[in-house]
């Protein structure tokens, strides 16, 4: 059931990601391997039609490969690398408030307890579910469709994710006052502030919890503390603006947020593998030899 998926995507994709005219929905389509990139994800799933993908967090690593979905309950800074291709993928970006209406249609008694806080699941998708992305995908093919159609089928596909084994996790997602929901509320406050000082009282406060339950839940739920998950932060932005802009290394540090020049630049080659100048002229020499066949390249802003 999956090649009538793959085929969608390929068919409607311009380039390796696509914004469609479906609301919420995300094409990805790759034919040769790329490097790893750096990006960092929102809350979304990706439903993987054809290929494979590897991505780490923090200390987390994990493989969605082809028939298997991956569940992001936050924004969430990571390394993606293709691992096999062609790689097809569907990304539904998530709208807590279409999945809990949709939830409050749901039977939930005898609902299994709340799982822990994770940022990243996954698991295989039973062939309704499959179905149902397929034809979500497929009014790219009618346009007059969408508007009529696109929400129903929308729905349909969070039902069946809510039946699914990420059902727990996606229950706690919705749900505007449980733990995983305070700490996307800090992760997204944290995204919101990265050039700024770092408090771990203040972002408690941000998310009703002792400093001590926010480091462990987030910790537990990303795989890093805040402070490495700002730091991942400030290091993208610093190499995106990098690429993209003529700006010293030193400037880019101040702002991202980096009172030492020494220190970003330490922290740069630790993460990138070369000072920040060195990386930036690489980045643009791989881009002008990628001028004929598009290409993503680590750090330039695409989206995995």
């Amino acid at each position: 059931m999956l090649d009538p998926l793959a085929r969608a995507i390929e068919r409607h994709c311009v380039g390796p990601w696509s914004e469609t005219a479906v609301s919420r929905l995300s094409l990805v389509s790759l034919d040769e391997l790329i490097e790893p990139i750096q990006v960092t994800y929102e809350p979304m799933i990706c439903f993987i039609a054809d290929g494979a993908k590897r991505t780490a967090a923090g200390d987390r690593t994990w493989v969605t490969p082809r028939g298997e979905m991956a569940l992001i309950t936050l924004d969430l800074p990571v390394t993606a690398a293709f691992e096999k291709v062609p790689y097809r993928a569907a990304v539904m970006r998530l709208d807590s408030g279409e999945l809990a209406a949709v939830q409050m249609e749901l039977d939930e008694a005898g609902a299994p307890p709340p799982p822990a806080v994770a940022a990243a699941v996954t698991a295989p998708m039973a062939p309704e579910l499959v179905d149902a992305v397929t034809r979500w995908v497929g009014l790219l093919d009618s346009p007059e469709d969408i508007r009529p159609l696109a929400p129903r089928v929308e729905s349909e596909i969070l039902y069946r994710l809510l039946r699914s084994p990420l059902g727990p996790v996606l229950r706690q997602w919705s749900m505007a006052d449980s733990a995983a929901s305070r700490i996307r509320r800090v992760a997204r406050w944290i995204c919101d502030h990265y050039s700024e000082p770092l408090g771990i009282d203040e972002i408690a406060e941000v998310a009703r919890m002792s400093p001590a339950s926010l480091h462990r839940h987030f910790k537990a739920a990303t795989g890093m503390s805040p402070l490495r998950f700002q730091k991942h932060l400030r290091l993208q932005e610093a190499r995106r603006r990098l690429f993209a802009g003529d700006v010293t290394a030193a400037q880019v540090a101040r702002a991202v947020g980096y009172v030492s020049a020494t220190q970003f630049n330490r922290e740069y080659r630790r993460e990138y593998g070369l000072p920040p100048g060195q990386d930036a002229r690489r980045l643009r020499t791989r881009l002008a030899e990628a001028r004929q066949a598009p290409v993503l390249l680590d750090g330039s802003g695409a989206k995995p």
